[in-house]
């Protein structure tokens, strides 16, 4: 591929923490969606059911899609996701919760401290 043809893909990180404040609410919606999913075969769905019900991560990542956020916009299409959930341990006042972790402070260049957004 050249150049041009890479240059029309982008990738958008996105990180999400939730609360789930009720979990039978969140395991039924994903049970709803499941049952009207034609696409899943009886085993598939057995097993969606199954861990749904377990696992309230489980139940969200049934319930989030990517292809939601990007279905509206204009002169976009998505050609690739993936995503997972997992319960973690959220602070929000913990000095090492940092959204953006991945964003070096310091330009590399001159180390020089930068001010982003």
């Amino acid at each position: 591929m050249s150049t041009d043809e890479t240059s029309r893909y982008v990738r958008i990180r996105v990180e999400v923490v939730l609360e789930v404040e009720d979990d039978a609410a969140v395991a039924g919606a994903a049970l709803r969606r499941i049952a009207g999913d034609a696409g899943l075969s009886a085993a598939e769905r057995t097993r969606a059911e199954g861990a749904v019900t377990e696992d309230t991560a489980e139940a969200l990542a049934h319930l989030v899609d990517p292809s939601d956020l990007v279905s509206e916009v204009p002169g976009v299409g998505l050609r690739q996701a993936s995503w997972s959930s997992e319960r973690i341990d959220y602070d929000p006042d913990a000095t090492d919760w940092d959204l953006d972790e991945d964003d070096d402070p310091l330009d590399e260049e001159d180390g020089a401290e930068m001010t982003v957004g």
